[in-house]
């Protein structure tokens, strides 16, 4: 069997015994949103380009050094 981490999107193989294989993990299970919800994410509207960049400089600031984002040392 073939597999991606969810997290960091490797790719790799690990043999299952027939007697181990549970063939749910195939299907794929359905979210449910609750009607707020639903209101709220339609409310968001389309991702914007000017978003995207937001949010680019904001994921930089996270992993900077405190010197890099201007922060006092």
């Amino acid at each position: 069997m073939r597999f991606r981490c969810g997290r960091c999107r490797r790719v790799g193989e690990q043999l299952v015994q027939e007697s181990n294989w549970d063939p749910t993990v195939l299907q794929h299970t359905e979210v449910r949103m609750s009607e707020e919800e639903l209101r709220r994410f339609v409310e968001m509207g389309e991702i914007t380009p000017d978003e995207v960049v937001d949010f680019h400089y904001a994921v930089g600031k996270l992993t900077a050094e405190p010197d890099d984002v201007g922060e006092p040392a």
